[in-house]
């Protein structure tokens, strides 16, 4: 099976909502984003199907709504999309990505001491 393309910011935004209802109707999704004024539901329904289209997302037409899940889950995607910042950005360097991240000046005293805490464990082999 082939990795689906990597998603723009809008298809992002929409796996999001996915990842965060799960399987959902575009009228679920559009809710979840009504915030955003520059979603339509006919605009969330277009980019659902787009999606589709790119393998981005599943569709589930047994019934009257279709219902769409994403195809990979969350951490696989963000994975994929740290992957391809490190090179495209840090030329493969894992340091500078996590010295820029640390550098924004928004990591929390929580996540710096969890950062901490995994610098600290032992490797898994």
């Amino acid at each position: 099976m082939t990795q689906p393309p990597r998603p723009t910011d809008v298809e992002l935004r929409l796996l999001q909502a996915l990842w965060s209802l799960g399987p959902a109707t575009v009228r679920q999704v559009h809710e979840m984003l009504c915030a955003d004024r520059e979603l339509t539901y006919t605009g969330v329904l277009r980019m659902l199907q787009v999606m589709h289209e790119k393998g981005l997302v599943r569709r589930d037409e047994s019934s009257r709504s279709h219902v769409y899940e994403a195809v990979l889950p969350r951490e696989t995607t963000q994975r994929g999309l740290v992957s391809d910042l490190l090179f495209r950005a840090f030329a493969g360097s894992a340091k500078d990505l996590v010295l820029a991240a640390l550098k924004t000046g928004t990591v929390s005293a929580q996540e710096r001491a969890e950062i901490q805490a995994l610098l600290a464990a032992p490797e898994e082999p």
